[in-house]
Parts: C-alpha cells; structure tokens; sequence
C-alpha cells in the first residue's frame, strides 16, 4: 500500500449525512420540511466551528419557528444523530484496514452534540488510531489549522498519509500540506486503487 495511514472524513464518507433526509424524519409536508430546515441549518457551519452553543441554537431557532413546528425543531436538536446511517461498505473497509493494522484516523467538522453522540453511540470509532472532530477546536475544514492538529497530536507525516472527503475545497486543503487525498463519491473500489489496496487472497 502507498501509504501508512489513512484519514476518513465522517457525513457521507462513514456515515449518511442528508439534510432532507433527516428532517422528513421531524416533518410530514414538503413545505414544512423546507420552513424547519432553513430554520435549522442556517447557522450550522458555525455549530461546526464551535462558535455557537448548541443548547441556545437550538432554542433560539425554535423561536424562529411557528409554534405549531417548535416540537419538531425541539425533537430534531435532541435526537436528528439517530437517523444517521453507517455506511456498511465504509465500515467493512475500515474493519479491513485495521485487521491488517493499517492506523486509520478521523478528521471530521462536527458540533460538540454530534461529537459526543458519535464518540458513545458508534462502536466503528474505537478502531480508530486518532478521532478530531471540528467543534471542540473552535475550527473547521478546510481550515489548515484543524489538518496540522491532526498530525501534531499523532505525530503523523502529511506525505504518509490519505485523506478521503466527499468534498473537493478539504481534500485540496490536504494536499496544499502535503497529504494527498480523493474526493469520495461512494466509490470505495476508486479509493482502494488510489492507495493501492491489495486484497488478501
């Protein structure tokens, strides 16, 4: 294999991350669903960057709402981790890799909800060598300061490593440190030739 460690991005690389998805799990009509999501989302880069409390978000979106959808906005703050789906192929690989002792690493943007929810409800996270989520570190990707705390804290060598993120401006922050990358499309076949991956026979 090409590299030493290999770096996973969470929503839609581990894990499902649909915004439609999961709030047609809070709302039955379309327009309702469209009216509760710029509502809750509007902010959400900055729940990612950890420069706004969840807890008074939360509250002050319901505000923002009708009240005939504030139960909704309040059951989508408390539960909306629930509905989010492991990738099974993701995980798989991840169980792969690390039979085969290969250190995998998690470099996510994520509020501290979400990272607290994931660290006790996720059980693929254990395998993982390192986990850095956004939020606690008052950053986000495609910030460089979140890519060199990842390698400082696991002493890690940019150029050993690969990264794999369903967006293009996080993968070429990687790069511009020197830690190559793929944009992740669902394709774990194109990843396995990116850093080729060889099968055990």
């Amino acid at each position: 294999m090409k590299y030493k460690n290999i770096i996973f991005d969470f929503g839609n690389v581990v894990g499902r991350f649909d915004g439609r998805y999961l709030l047609s799990r809070f709302c039955s009509s379309e327009a309702d669903c469209e009216l509760l999501g710029s509502v809750i989302f509007r902010k959400w880069k900055e729940l990612d960057e950890g420069t706004i409390d969840y807890d008074a978000y939360a509250e002050e979106s319901v505000r923002l709402l009708p009240d005939y959808l504030a139960g909704a906005a309040r059951n989508f703050f408390r539960t909306w981790p629930d509905h989010v789906e492991l990738l099974d192929e993701t995980v798989d690989f991840i169980g792969e890799l690390t039979r085969r002792n290969v250190p995998v690493y998690l470099l996510s943007n994520a509020s501290v909800f979400f990272a607290d929810y994931a660290l006790e409800h996720y059980g693929v996270l254990k395998k993982f060598s390192g986990v850095v989520f956004s939020a606690p570190l008052k950053t986000a990707k495609p910030d460089p300061s979140m890519y060199r705390y990842l390698f400082e804290t696991y002493s890690l060598d940019p150029a050993e490593c690969f990264f794999i993120d369903d967006l293009r401006e996080n993968i070429e922050a990687g790069r511009s440190l020197g830690m190559d990358g793929i944009i992740f499309d669902g394709n774990l076949d194109t990843v396995k030739t990116a850093i080729g991956w060889n099968p055990e026979p």
